[in-house]
């Protein structure tokens, strides 16, 4: 039965992230013909700069943007599912073939900044709980408060001046670009640098990358860990004034078990939904991170097609990151209905 409760429970937040991702495309499709009202405006989102009326007419004709815009949403729809988000004119290649070629330059430092931000912010979280208004609480709330108030750019430069400059000659890290150039490119076989380089035995490659990664991947721990940190603080601080944690120390149980067992299992459950703010808010700081220290990744092209005024760049790397945020809040919701079997019901 409680496997049967559980399958329920996942296919119900499979159809509301259904719904969410239709409500999305949706509200991007309506924001698109609202700005460009006309066939001949939204064939200018697929000819690039300084096309002729000749050319316009045939993008008009090849996309269907004169048919009736029930049409042209489910023909959207379709594109969308299939993977073709239209032919970038500045690159000259599908959209979709340039998102999938930097996506995982951008995601192999920020997965594990997510992570460490998430392990990071439990912890702190959990000793500034565990000593309430005392010098270790002071401490860490300042930090906390200190990055989380603080723009990404000033972080990004102050690693930058920390580690490049007055630290530099001790620690070698490099401050630009995402591998060393002068190494060839492995084999692509998964289409993620690391990983193919670590397929291909290229340690040299795969060292190189994960030294690059190091001061892109702490701006965006730093820039995200504030907020996670001082949730798990106050969650933490409700738990630990909860009933069953003072029936635990009545049953003799060691603050260090009652505040790190009892306590921190019950304050993760809350917490798991905080993940998806966490992921939505580092892709902010990789963002940030990648134009600093000059990493090739979404936030590059997110750069470049602003200022090289690519409009459907723009507007297909928006939809993608509200997808993949769609994606981490249904993750979200599964790990929630395993750790808390209550909400399975709700």
């Amino acid at each position: 039965m409680a496997g049967r409760d559980f399958a329920i429970f996942v296919v119900r937040r499979l159809i509301n992230a259904i719904i969410t991702l239709l409500l999305l495309l949706l509200l991007m499709f309506v924001l698109v013909h609202a700005i460009y009202g006309t066939p001949l405006a939204l064939a200018r989102l697929y000819a690039g700069p300084h096309p002729t009326m000749a050319q316009l007419e045939t993008i008009v004709k090849e996309y269907h943007l004169d048919a009736p815009l029930y049409v042209q949403f489910i023909n959207y729809l379709i594109g969308v599912f299939s993977g073709n988000l239209g032919y970038d004119p500045i690159y000259k290649e599908p959209e979709a073939y340039i998102i999938m070629h930097y996506l995982p330059i951008t995601l192999t430092f920020m997965i594990p900044a997510v992570i460490i931000t998430v392990l990071l912010g439990t912890y702190l979280g959990a000793i500034a709980s565990a000593n309430r208004n005392k010098w270790a609480d002071y401490i860490i709330r300042a930090f906390y408060i200190f990055t989380w108030s603080s723009p990404p750019y000033f972080i990004a430069l102050l690693l930058l001046l920390i580690f490049a400059i007055w630290l530099g000659p001790w620690t070698h890290l490099p401050t630009s670009g995402y591998v060393n150039p002068l190494l060839p490119r492995p084999k692509p076989v998964t289409g993620w640098p690391l990983i193919d380089a670590l397929i291909e035995h290229d340690w040299a490659y795969a060292e190189s990358y994960v030294i690059h990664m190091i001061l892109p991947m702490f701006a965006v721990v730093l820039y995200s860990f504030g907020v996670y940190t001082r949730m798990a603080r106050n969650t933490m601080l409700d738990v630990l004034e909860s009933d069953y944690v003072r029936l635990a120390y009545v049953k003799g149980l060691s603050r260090r078990v009652v505040v790190y067992r009892v306590g921190l299992r019950n304050a993760l459950i809350p917490l798991v939904t905080l993940m998806v703010l966490t992921f939505a808010l580092s892709w902010t700081g990789a963002y940030v991170a990648e134009d600093v220290f000059d990493y090739h990744g979404m936030g590059y092209i997110t750069t470049v097609a602003i200022t090289s005024v690519d409009p459907l760049m723009v507007y297909d790397i928006t939809l993608f990151v509200g997808i993949s945020v769609i994606i981490a809040n249904f993750i979200a919701d599964i790990l929630y209905g395993i750790l808390d079997p209550r909400v399975r019901i709700a």
